[in-house]
């Protein structure tokens, strides 16, 4: 008999509750449904949103940007490299595979030939050889042209002559025997091709490296850096950048070598007290122009760029000093021709004092966004700043002279006709909300006790806003004021701290030794800034303003105690203000003025055309002279070819090397003042007196 199972009857409680978990499921299946309907058309709401926000163009795209770079790159490869680095590129490759312990796969079933590359040079060599000279970085397609014209002339070698560096031009190299260091020993930690490589791929040992000691103001434990020797040491900054080189290869042509030619380099990172004391820089230059004097029989002609004209003027005090050099007040008198400043920055440089305070500058905040966040990323601004704070030796281009020189909160000497803001407010802060960002708002309305700074109270809030050591250093190594007692000016000969600055010293007692001061004229140039501030934030840095005692710019130091907690507004240049229809234009927060396109035409020009005419400071009546050149890049040739005086490119303007030349071959007295400037009304609204 067969088993049939029997189904039980269904309940009405069963059927509802059947009903009711069905009737569930389809309103829970719909809720959902909707749900991701919803949550679909608010992404799309988004997005579209954020394309209409972001609706960039296409050149401002990471899809055009990057090709873009990636040709930019290689084609910078092209102009840089030369035919001859082909035979050393197997060399170059193996060194650095070997530096970064990079170990190539081995093939020992395959006989691999050599690689060949001469077919490669040589197709490069026809290349390079059909390329105008002025396209080529190295070259502006006049090279030795000044030479042959001044020896057609009939014009040779006269005086020996001693070329003196700017600040960063010369090369430094790497001497540290330390393990961790030893892969870099001998390298070229700035300046060259080997530092980009340091940069890119070792960051961290690189900054430790080039970077010096807080408190000592010397090197760091376990590192030691010199400057490069040679011609070489600042003829290039890199492979294909030239800086001395164009002058070099002209006096070269006028029988010029290293027999009576001599490049001196030093640490341009260092103040020039430790540049005596670790180097003895200023001995050695003392005893090379004594050299130069015994064996010519004639006095030396000095050419000095940029920051290296206040070092050669720190170099004849330590040597007249009794408590230095000890050559007696007459040593410049018997030993130095002529003295050519280039691009002298004799009163200090504006951008010094924006870097020292925020780490920027006209040339970091004026770049594209894309490259302003790779900047950000991979060198920050507190990076820069403890870089700029530990070169002591930039701090020498501080301005000096204060209000008296640089104007005050409602004037300047430099100031253009009918302006809209004064260049005598070298930090300022924007009032009006409608025209700031939202961060800018909100910090001026935190903070509305800032106001507007001359140079004088920039510098002091500059000091109250860097750490202690950063204002020891300048307490003990600086000046910047302005001294019109003779007695003081006479008794500041023996302050080494006074020795950086015209405006505290007198020159020397060599009234048949000429001064030539020459630079360009025609260039935007930074001269004030726009500041914003941002939040508190704890840091090694520590400003407290309020517990800071000043008695000058040169002698202010906190007084606060050693473990207070240290917390600090940031401050930045407020680059999202723009207003060249302004009088002075604003460019990205920066105000521009006159000069070269580095030094401000008050610093290149004021004391030669009027502080140094003045008794007060030249006591023996040295002749100077000043030769202003205007910039006239050609527009076709990359630095602009033999019209350019731009600060660096002016080493090769062709009437720069004429006037050194003609200096150098005892035809000195053809060069007379030359103006293009109004400089000397300039000069004359100073208040020298």
């Amino acid at each position: 008999m067969a088993l049939t199972r029997r189904n039980r009857p269904r309940r009405d409680s069963d059927a509802s509750r059947d009903s009711k978990a069905s009737s569930d499921t389809t309103v829970s299946q719909d809720s959902d449904t909707r749900d991701v309907r919803e949550l679909k058309h608010e992404l799309k709401a988004k997005s579209r949103e954020l394309k209409s926000t972001n609706n960039r163009r296409f050149f401002a795209t990471r899809r055009f940007l990057f090709p873009l770079g990636v040709m930019l790159g290689v084609l910078l490869g092209f102009i840089l490299i030369q035919p001859a680095d082909f035979t050393e590129f197997q060399t170059h490759l193996a060194l650095l595979l070997d530096e970064y312990e990079i170990s190539m796969p081995q093939l020992p079933q395959i006989d691999l030939p050599q690689l060949d590359l001469t077919r490669v040079e040589g197709e490069w060599r026809r290349l390079w050889a059909n390329i105008p000279e002025p396209w080529k970085l190295n070259n502006n397609g006049l090279e030795f042209t000044v030479g042959d014209n001044m020896a057609a002339r009939g014009l040779s070698a006269k005086h020996p002559v001693i070329l003196v560096p700017g600040i960063i031009s010369t090369g430094l190299e790497s001497w540290s025997a330390s393990p961790e260091f030893r892969p870099f020993f001998r390298q070229k930690l700035w300046g060259g091709f080997s530092m980009l490589s340091q940069v890119m791929f070792n960051k961290e040992r690189w900054m430790a490296s080039i970077m010096l000691d807080p408190i000592t103001g010397l090197d760091p434990p376990g590192v030691r850096v010199r400057a490069a020797e040679g011609i070489d040491a600042a003829s290039s900054f890199i492979q294909g950048y030239w800086l001395w080189s164009k002058i070099v290869e002209n006096l070269a042509v006028m029988n010029y070598d290293t027999n009576n030619l001599y490049l001196a380099p030093y640490d341009w990172r260092l103040s020039y007290y430790n540049l005596e004391e670790r180097d003895g820089y200023f001995s050695r230059l003392k005893a090379t122009i004594e050299g130069f004097k015994a064996r010519e029989d004639r006095r030396v002609v000095l050419a000095a760029h940029s920051m290296g004209s206040t070092v050669r003027r720190n170099s004849f005090k330590w040597v007249e000093s009794p408590l230095h050099g000890n050559g007696g007040p007459d040593w410049v008198e018997k030993h130095v021709e002529a003295l050519i400043t280039i691009a002298g920055t004799h009163l200090g440089v504006a951008k010094a004092m924006a870097a020292f305070l925020s780490g920027e500058m006209k040339d970091t905040v004026q770049v594209h966004p894309a490259g302003a966040y790779v900047l950000e990323r991979f060198f920050s601004r507190k990076e820069r700043q403890k870089l700029f704070r530990s070169w002591a030796g930039s701090a020498s281009m501080w301005i000096k002279g204060g209000d008296a020189v640089w104007g005050n909160a409602t004037w300047a000497p430099d100031d253009v006709a009918n302006r809209s803001h004064t260049h005598g407010q070298l930090f300022a802060f924007r009032q009006n909300a409608a025209t700031m960002s939202a961060s800018a708002v909100a910090a001026h309305d935190a903070d509305k006790d800032v106001q507007n700074m001359t140079s004088l109270e920039a510098g002091t809030y500059v000091l109250e806003h860097t750490p202690t050591y950063f204002q020891r250093m300048i307490a003990t190594n600086y000046s910047f004021g302005l001294e019109r007692d003779e007695k003081v000016l006479k008794k500041n000969n023996l302050d080494h701290r006074k020795w950086t600055n015209p405006l505290e010293v007198q020159l020397p007692n060599a009234p048949t030794t000429k001064i030539y001061c020459v630079y360009g004229h025609g260039k935007d140039t930074e001269r004030s800034y726009w500041y914003a501030h941002g939040e508190y934030e704890y840091d090694d840095i520590r400003p407290d303003a309020a517990g800071a005692t000043c008695a000058n710019t040169s002698d202010c130091v906190s007084s606060r105690p050693p473990l207070d907690m240290p917390m600090f507004r940031k401050s930045w240049i407020d680059s999202e203000f723009t207003n060249e229809a302004l009088a002075p234009r604003v460019v990205n927060g920066v105000n521009m003025g006159e000069g070269d396109g580095t030094v401000s035409l008050l610093s290149l020009g004021a004391m030669c055309v009027e502080g140094w005419k003045r008794e007060r400071w030249n006591p023996a009546r040295m002749k100077v002279v000043t030769v202003e050149l205007p910039h006239k890049p050609v527009l076709t040739i990359p630095r602009g070819g033999g019209m350019s005086s731009d600060h660096v490119d002016i080493l090769g303007s062709t009437a720069l090397n004429e006037i050194i030349l003609k200096v150098a071959a005892g035809a000195g007295d053809e060069i007379q003042d030359s103006f293009v400037s109004d400089i000397r009304e300039y000069a004359r609204r100073v208040q020298w007196d």
